[in-house]
């Protein structure tokens, strides 16, 4: 049974002779039951405070738990983020990577294909430089052959005739060894 300060001020005792003296109960009645009012209050505002206390406690462990989801959430996105930008990198890279196997590849592809075309010029050099010294040759021979005498000349004529010519002197076997120099026309006539 919860004893209040009011059934501590209201209670009454019997009277008996030679018992307690009325006022010194009654007094020391009053003091108590202060005291216990006193003891009450305090109890009631510890329970509200406590009550207080665990409401904000509650809010922070609320808060607290927030706070961890939210770590856990920003690290993995964190982590998500980083995973993702090692994927994105290795895909340039590797994009990166075969755009220069392209690249060398029609490289060397081109030079391949230069090479080929030097080699074609070289060879219609070859040729028209065989074409060429085989015409002068044919040429030379031609001019070689003897003079014909015109019937019916004068001595003049045909001394004219006969006289060699500046040319008559380089004989084909002289040719074979000419390096024949062509500008953008064909043939050089001063290599001869």
């Amino acid at each position: 049974m919860a004893i209040t300060p009011i059934d501590i001020q209201q209670k009454q005792f019997k009277t008996r002779p030679f018992g307690y003296e009325k006022y010194g109960v009654d007094e020391f009645l009053e003091a108590l039951a202060e005291e216990v009012e006193k003891i009450l209050r305090s109890n009631q505002e510890l329970r509200e405070e406590l009550a207080r206390t665990r409401a904000s406690l509650d809010e922070m462990k609320q808060r607290e738990t927030t706070l961890k989801e939210t770590l856990v959430t920003t690290q993995k996105m964190v982590k998500d983020i980083k995973k993702n930008a090692h994927k994105e990198a290795d895909i340039v890279l590797s994009e990166a990577q075969l755009k220069s196997e392209r690249i060398v590849r029609d490289a060397d592809e081109r030079r391949l294909q230069l090479i080929n075309e030097i080699q074609e010029v070289k060879r219609q050099k070859i040729s028209f430089e065989t074409s060429l010294r085989a015409l002068v040759i044919s040429h030379i021979k031609l001019l070689d052959l003897e003079v014909v005498e015109v019937d019916g000349g004068s001595n003049a004529e045909n001394h004219l005739l006969e006289e060699s010519l500046p040319f008559d002197e380089i004989t084909a076997s002289e040719l074979n060894g000419v390096d024949f120099d062509l500008d953008d026309n064909g043939f050089d006539p001063e290599s001869l």
